[in-house]
């Protein structure tokens, strides 16, 4: 499959939705306009692949919608070089997003399924991770800590510790948290032992799975 001008003009035009659902990030609305998304989509969601809707994929998983995608991005105020670790690599969708931003990303999925095929995908497409992990990412990339950013892209009954403990002083995680409805928090790290919050609204995710298959 090919990225097209019509992709484009439709990249172009989900671009403008999300400045008008209040996305200001440049860098973020930059990587959206770059990112040709219905290449991670199953072949029968391609022609909606630039919907702000998320759509199902393999093993029971979904592509977020690009909102959520750029709304969780912003939040980590992502620079060039940052380290990121992300946790549910799924499509591939947003770990696309924050290298097309100059992140460097760490992914850890633990669907095997998922894994074996996002991980062959995005090299293909030029997006190259610095690691993906099959693995439970409550238990985060402690090697490779400490992090500028932690993304969590799925619901999180409670915040694992692991997370928090593996950021750096003024790293920031972002987490949407809850059971069947999530609220995305925001946790800043202060010093050693402290850590802001922030809720930032209600979102619906699929869930955090602890369990590997």
């Amino acid at each position: 499959m090919k990225d097209t001008h019509k992709h484009q003009g439709l990249r172009n035009q989900l671009v403008k939705t999300l400045e008008e659902k209040g996305i200001t990030d440049k860098n973020v609305l930059n990587a959206i306009a770059n990112i040709p998304r219905h290449l991670f989509m199953d072949s029968g969601f391609v022609d909606f692949a630039y919907q702000d809707k998320a759509f199902p994929i393999a093993a029971d998983q979904t592509i977020s919608q690009p909102y959520t995608v750029a709304f969780q991005t912003e939040l980590l105020e992502v620079k060039a070089n940052d380290t990121i670790l992300e946790i549910g690599t799924g499509s591939g969708y947003q770990t696309a997003v924050l290298i097309e931003m100059g992140a460097k990303v760490y992914t850890i999925e633990r669907q095997k399924e998922l894994f074996k095929k996002t991980s062959l995908f995005l090299p293909k497409i030029g997006y190259k991770p610095k690691k993906m992990i099959f693995g439970d990412g409550y238990k985060g990339l402690a090697e490779n800590a400490p992090f500028d950013g932690i993304i969590v892209t799925a619901g999180a009954p409670f915040v694992p510790k692991p997370l928090l403990s593996q950021l750096k002083i003024g790293g920031r995680l972002v987490i949407p948290i809850g059971d069947d409805i999530q609220t995305m928090t925001l946790f800043i790290r202060t010093s050693e032992k402290d850590f802001e919050k922030h809720e930032l609204g209600k979102f619906r995710f699929v869930p955090m799975l602890k369990k590997r298959n």
